[in-house]
């Protein structure tokens, strides 16, 4: 019974550990993905900040543009348009930024969860440890108790045995004083 339990638990920590190695797998397979992923990103990155400056510049032309026109001014609307133009622009990156991070995120998110697992399993792994030591010892100990107790029994068929040694003895004894007294009584008649 105790051995099934013990091949039981043994099984037990094998499928963890392959379970733990799965996921080191895993996380590793996520991290060169990462990798990959780092330069495109950065140009990506790139791309949106050349974006950027080249609204800011289209902004301020239009800015200049305001300033520089002759004062019987164009359409209010014209100019309106003009100077939305360039903000359109400008969020349209920042948009796709956004789109670009969240994956990334994503990502991030899932190794710290896989990392947690991890310890989760490594936990675990060591409270089974734990466990298996604390069978062992009792076992030990039952072992210890039992070795008492026999030497306890042993002690008892000793002293039992001195008892009827003494017991023995005694009846000599008297048989002989007896004995003794009945004779000497009789020489003296």
């Amino acid at each position: 019974m105790l051995l099934l339990l013990l091949l039981l638990l043994l099984l037990l920590l094998l499928l963890l550990l392959l379970l733990l190695l799965l996921l080191l797998l895993l996380l590793l397979l996520l991290l060169l993905l990462l990798l990959l992923l780092l330069p495109l990103l950065l140009l990506l990155l790139l791309l949106l900040l050349l974006l950027l400056l080249l609204q800011l510049l289209l902004l301020l032309l239009v800015l200049l543009l305001l300033v520089l026109l002759p004062p019987p001014p164009p359409p209010r609307l014209l100019l309106l348009l003009l100077l939305l133009l360039p903000l359109l622009l400008l969020l349209l990156p920042l948009l796709l930024l956004l789109l670009l991070l969240l994956p990334l995120l994503l990502l991030l998110l899932l190794l710290l969860l896989l990392l947690l697992l991890l310890l989760l399993l490594l936990l675990l792994l060591l409270l089974l440890l734990l466990l298996l030591l604390l069978l062992l010892l009792l076992l030990l100990l039952l072992l210890l108790l039992l070795l008492l107790q026999l030497l306890l029994l042993l002690l008892l068929l000793l002293l039992l045995l001195l008892l009827l040694l003494l017991l023995l003895l005694l009846l000599l004894l008297l048989l002989l004083l007896h004995h003794h007294h009945h004779h000497h009584h009789h020489h003296s008649q």
